[in-house]
């Protein structure tokens, strides 16, 4: 008998997308110029032609395949946009495929937005026994579960209140609760757990593998990197509604976080540097210790950033000092870095090379952020120039612990120890 419990074959997800074309209105003028008969055909005309969209076919999902065994951990990770949310909501059966087809063994328990499944004038303890017989289980069954889906939910004194009335981590709390707690074979997790506090991310991250160790399949997308590789064992990759990888979660997350486009940004053509000229930066990337240039970086990944330079004299420099300094959106500074910090000289250098400059355990939170670079010499600018490159980090296990602080906690991730300590208190004479 085979273990596979999900099949998936050329499956494809089609929109129509309607542009409405700007409706003409008709002026006071025209009314008073025409009679009523003309002016009547007139806006008929008119309305038909306007109210008649264009319409443009967008494919959210395109020619997937794959399979999932009994008892895997999934981890479906991409950008914004690659088809994550759809895949899961036809695997859900909420939507219809629009060709090709999926098979699927078992009962399928799905947590895709706040309070699926839930209706809002009924009460927590209603909508436990709702979702449960959608569910397909049986109201002793239910019962069997109910003390561990408030326990773990932590919403007991809520339990008599319309879930219309709960915050939407007192909601999402619940209904993850519920999901994993009436033993589907198939748990099916979005991005909804952001929703949640930190505490409770974690506790559904233990509960999603405790699901898994009982011979149950996980299919979880997240745009934490941290919780991908921690909890799942596999990983599928999508990139514009189409499978772009398959394999083990580590290596699926560094083909995430790899550049699709493989080249460095040039900055040739920019026209706003202060310095000398003597030397210029035309181009740069961050690259990882395999020499893969990076879309994306994880918090506590260590990163390459490259300053391709190339120099307009004859005569070799020496004494340079190049520098990167990083800024949030919001242009606030958040680190400068320059070689002379790190007492690393140079020497006379090439007329042609690259100021590498290693970032160990890059200690930042998951947000965006924008990079500059100077060279100088004898506290004169050779070349500058701000906001060259993005720097976009996503969530890494920067504390090999699961948890990841996000941006709004800080902007730094900072390596430390704690330990406890007894001491003797002293008496002190005042």
């Amino acid at each position: 008998m085979s273990d596979t419990i999900i099949t998936v074959e050329n499956l494809s997800k089609k929109y129509v997308i309607a542009h409405e074309k700007p409706k003409r209105y008709t002026s006071l003028r025209d009314v008073i110029a025409n009679s009523a008969k003309s002016l009547g055909q007139k806006l008929l005309k008119d309305q038909k032609t306007s109210d008649t969209p264009e319409t443009e076919e967008f494919w959210a999902l395109k020619d997937v395949s794959f399979e999932i065994k009994r008892g895997d951990r999934v981890g479906i990770i991409g950008r914004n946009g690659a088809g994550k949310s759809t895949l899961l909501k036809i695997l859900s059966r909420i939507t219809e495929p629009t060709t090709g087809k999926i098979s699927i063994k078992g009962r399928v328990a799905s947590l895709l937005e706040v309070g699926t499944g839930f209706h809002p004038e009924l009460t927590g303890r209603e909508n436990i026994f709702l979702n449960g017989a959608i569910l397909g289980m049986s109201r002793e069954e239910i019962k069997k579960k109910f003390d561990e889906i408030v326990a773990f939910a932590e919403v007991e004194k809520f339990l008599d209140t319309p879930v219309k009335r709960y915050s939407s981590g007192m909601y999402v709390r619940l209904a993850f609760a519920v999901a994993a707690h009436l033993e589907p074979e198939i748990l099916i997790v979005d991005e909804v757990l952001a929703v949640g506090d930190a505490q409770f991310q974690k506790k559904c991250l233990g509960k999603m593998e405790d699901v898994s160790k009982e011979g149950r399949t996980v299919l979880f997308v997240s745009h934490q990197m941290a919780a991908v590789e921690k909890l799942c064992q596999k990983g599928i990759l999508l990139t514009k509604g189409k499978v772009n990888y398959i394999g083990s979660q580590t290596e699926t997350i560094t083909k995430y976080l790899t550049s699709v486009n493989n080249s460095m940004i040039s900055l040739v053509d920019r026209q706003d540097r202060i310095g000398s000229g003597e030397i210029k930066v035309i181009g740069i990337e961050i690259k990882d210790d395999d020499g893969n240039i990076l879309d994306l970086v994880q918090s506590g990944q260590s990163i390459n950033i490259y300053l391709h330079y190339d120099t307009k004299t004859q005569v070799l420099l020496s004494d340079v000092i190049a520098g990167i300094s990083v800024k949030t959106q919001l242009e606030v500074p958040v680190f400068l870095q320059h070689n002379r910090m790190t007492q690393d000289n140079f020497g006379i250098i090439p007329h042609q090379g690259s100021f590498v400059c290693r970032v160990n355990k890059l200690p930042l939170a998951p947000s965006n952020y924008l990079i500059s670079y100077s060279l100088m010499k004898n506290g004169s600018y050779l070349d500058a120039l701000n906001n060259v490159l993005e720097l976009s980090v996503t969530a890494g296990d920067f504390y090999k612990s699961g948890e990841v602080p996000p941006i709004s906690h800080g902007v730094c991730l900072v390596d430390a120890q704690w330990r406890l300590q007894s001491q003797e208190y002293l008496t002190v004479n005042i």
